[in-house]
């Protein structure tokens, strides 16, 4: 069996992935909060995880996997934004959860085995909360309830930290009903016009933290394999939710596994609405941006560094698209694929290190290079039928990249021409109006308007054919829709 390493936050060193119980490998990562738009950052710790997911289905077996996903659907932002709209928050919540599964699933990611809300489990919470005031590791005060972080012994492990040196660095106004400034809140009130439950405490709502401990407890018990999230959580939620899990249920050591994605740039840029450089999921698919682009851009970079979005490397993974395509329609005229000779160990073992992604990448692109020299025969392989093993090796590392929402190869090309169809008919009207300037422009002798126009139309990314027949427009590497606007 493939041996998984993985760099544990906790250890802060890579360790061999030993599973409590390979017949049930358990895995949370903590998801959105559901009040608008995934944002592509957003959409990082969703490919990561989901190229981990892909790998324990692939080393321990589908049916021997649990992923949890939670939403967070109890949140004051999600209240602030149903104040100024005047929706109900189910419906926003409804609707935001709608966007986030339809913008993942265009970007190949496979759903997880369960995503619980918050709002469904409001009693597991309570209970949780209960337990933690009669072990003595919370306390109610002011209609709030609060977890005792002295208690905790370890708390700061995760993150490196020691209390004292939390308090000696936090600028925080200290809430006056609490006993001592780290002390974190489980439950807070609501007032007539903020959602709220009931409780031994009062109506009010939850903390943040709690969520996840007591939604992870439930499907996944005391103890599971792997945790994960961007590295923005790592403190406080993360330390958090070790604190009150260990200390309501000792018996479990919560999880032995802890991943962290790093942050995401914009041509080396913190991505934020005051440099123009904010943009979400939604906004690069409807630009024409297939998903699987994005998802080969953002797995590109190991999940350890930085990602930096950039134009280059998006050019970089249209052309391996289309590559991987070009290979497998070409392959696709005379050959039968042998899915059972489908074995690349190059791309399982990049991906078991750690999740090696670009390796992975690398690798799946030399699997293609090869196939196209051995079709064209520029490469005479050493061993009988190598085509359709060559070509089964690309779909299945595909698979296990999770390239894209990816059923077999008639799938992959019919919506790959599907989408191209869709482009070229998108570009006709430019290529009419390009077209009449040129028809003008033999008249008057002036080709400065139909220079002008092509060379817009080439800075979007589109490929001009002028001939004797015509006018013809194609999408290249690097089509961006956006850049058309105001051509017309």
């Amino acid at each position: 069996m493939t041996t998984i390493r993985l760099h544990n936050s906790k250890s802060r060193k890579k360790e061999d992935f030993v599973p409590i119980d390979p017949t049930n490998v358990r895995m949370y990562v903590c998801g959105p909060t559901v009040y608008d738009r995934a944002h592509l950052g957003n959409a990082r710790p969703v490919l990561v995880f989901d190229v981990l997911y892909r790998l324990l289905r692939h080393v321990y077996g589908p049916q021997a996997v649990t992923y949890v996903r939670n939403f967070t659907d109890v949140d004051d932002k999600i209240n602030a934004h149903a104040a100024a709209t005047g929706r109900p928050i189910r419906d926003i919540t409804d609707e935001t959860i709608g966007w986030y599964h339809d913008d993942m699933d265009s970007l190949g990611a496979l759903r997880p085995d369960h995503e619980p809300r918050a709002t469904e489990w409001i009693g597991a919470m309570v209970s949780m909360i209960e337990d933690l005031i009669a072990k003595g590791h919370a306390y109610e005060k002011e209609g709030h309830v609060l977890f005792r972080v002295r208690s905790y012994e370890n708390y700061g492990a995760l993150s490196g930290r020691s209390v004292d040196d939390m308090i000696a660095g936090a600028r925080v106004e200290v809430a006056p009903f609490k006993e001592d400034p780290m002390d974190f809140v489980l439950w807070k009130p609501s007032d007539a016009e903020t959602p709220g439950w009931d409780s031994p405490w009062g109506y009010g709502r939850p903390g943040w933290h709690i969520e996840c401990s007591a939604m992870s407890y439930e499907l996944l018990g005391a103890s599971f394999d792997i945790h994960g999230g961007g590295n923005d959580l790592q403190f406080p939620h993360h330390e958090n939710e070790i604190a009150q899990s260990c200390c309501a249920h000792p018996e479990g050591g919560f999880a032995n596994v802890w991943l962290h994605n790093e942050m995401l740039q914009v041509e080396g840029k913190k991505m934020s609405k005051s440099l123009g450089n904010f943009f979400t999921v939604r906004d690069l698919l409807d630009q024409g941006i297939p998903g699987e682009v994005v998802r080969l851009v953002m797995l590109g970079t190991h999940y350890g560094k930085p990602m930096n979005w950039t134009e280059k490397k998006q050019i970089e993974a249209e052309l391996l698209c289309d590559k991987i395509v070009s290979a497998l329609t070409k392959a696709k005229g005379y050959i039968q694929l042998d899915f059972a000779l489908a074995r690349d160990d190059r791309v399982v073992a990049a991906l078991a290190d750690d999740l090696n992604t670009s390796l992975a990448i690398f690798h799946l692109q030399t699997s293609c290079d090869l196939l196209l020299k051995m079709i064209s025969g520029d490469v005479v392989p050493h061993y009988s039928n190598p085509v359709p093993i060559e070509a089964s090796l690309v779909i299945e590392a595909n698979k296990v990249i999770g390239y894209c929402r990816l059923l077999g190869l008639e799938e992959l090309l019919e919506a790959r021409a599907q989408r191209k169809d869709e482009l070229i008919q998108s570009l006709e009207i430019y290529a009419d109006i390009l077209s009449s300037m040129r028809t003008a422009a033999m008249k008057t002798k002036d080709f400065s308007g139909v220079d002008a126009m092509k060379t817009a139309l080439m800075a979007a990314g589109v490929e001009v054919r002028m001939s004797k027949a015509g006018v013809e427009l194609l999408p290249g590497a690097g089509f961006d829709a956006a850049k058309l606007e105001g051509l017309k």
